[in-house]
């Protein structure tokens, strides 16, 4: 069985897992659409970690699913704390208020 094939192999690149920044946007907006208060609803799920508390419109639950709860809670502090640097930066501060 050692023959050699003269087809063309397909190589797929697996699909790279979504950012936990994207997830957390998409989340919010596909939330506020269907009038939810969209940090409550999050805020709710990192805590319990019940997916019922994110919707299911444009596959939102699914995809909050699909990261961890910490990998959430890691975006959103760093994203803070950025924002702080930056603001601090602006405003010639580089003591926290």
């Amino acid at each position: 069985m050692n023959e050699k094939t003269t087809e063309t192999m397909l190589f797929r690149m697996p699909r790279e897992r979504s950012t936990a920044s994207e997830v957390l946007i998409s989340v919010y907006e596909s939330m506020r659409e269907k009038g939810y208060d969209p940090i409550n609803q999050i805020v709710g799920y990192l805590i319990s970690g019940d997916p019922t508390y994110i919707t299911s419109y444009n596959n939102a639950r699914y995809r909050i699913c699909s990261l961890q709860r910490d990998e959430l809670v890691e975006e959103l502090v760093r994203f803070y704390i950025q924002a702080q640097d930056a603001a601090a930066a602006i405003n010639g501060d580089g003591a926290d208020k």
